[in-house]
């Protein structure tokens, strides 16, 4: 497999991201830049191919729709990478802040719209480092991957295609994992109780300890942004 990863990352990222009309002209270019790069699977070059040609195809209301309900009501199909780790935690934060300045020091600047957790973001970064390094940044957030891939698949969605190949450009075997099930939405937003933590997931109760951040400055990236 080719080590070069830089376009197919971006490539990913567009998949990702809101399937307007903007995004969806330029499928067809996408998958050149996928196939030509050659650093995914040949296997799953198909599955990403057959997914660029359903979202062509498809009315833009229904694809538009569909990726509303896909990513944005549940949490373990969420593309924000700190909502599977922080859930609604003070901790989020700090993780956000902590992973903005690494984005800053690699020379990469985001609009005021953009959040840092986001996997589209996140492939943007991994795609301005050196492959190693991009596959290494990737490698430690697998857990999450692993976790969107799963609930992707369970629901038999298309983009489980497109989590699978962002966890084999981070060197990981792609294997779907149990996930819990989902509360209900009006649950999930409930006010937690005074004084005993916060109800939704990713948040300690007093005295107990606390969620590390899944980003951890190695050697290698430090040399990478500086």
């Amino acid at each position: 497999m080719n080590q070069n990863n830089r376009y197919s990352l971006r490539a990913l990222a567009l998949l990702l991201a809101y399937p307007d009309e903007g995004v969806r002209e330029h499928l067809p270019e996408l998958m050149d830049a996928i196939d030509t790069e050659a650093a995914i699977p040949a296997d799953r070059r198909k599955e990403l191919r057959a997914f660029a040609v359903e979202l062509s195809r498809m009315d833009t209301y229904e694809v538009e729709s569909r990726y509303v309900e896909t990513f944005d009501r549940g949490r373990n199909t969420s593309l924000h990478m700190f909502e599977h780790v922080h859930g609604d935690s003070r901790d989020r934060g700090p993780a956000m802040i902590d992973l903005g300045q690494t984005y800053q020091k690699a020379g990469l600047d985001l609009g005021a719209e953009e959040l840092p957790d986001h996997l589209c973001v996140v492939l943007e970064f991994a795609s301005t480092q050196p492959p190693a390094v991009a596959r290494e940044f990737l490698a430690e957030m697998a857990h999450v991957l692993t976790t969107i891939f799963s609930a992707l698949l369970k629901r038999g969605s298309p983009y489980a295609a497109v989590l699978a190949a962002v966890l084999e450009l981070a060197g990981q075997k792609v294997q779907a994992v149990a996930i819990e099930a989902e509360e209900p939405m009006d649950e999930a937003w409930a006010e937690p109780e005074a004084f005993d933590g916060c109800s939704t997931r990713g948040q300690a109760r007093p005295g107990d300890p606390q969620p590390l951040h899944f980003v951890r400055r190695t050697t290698a990236q430090q040399g990478a942004v500086a």
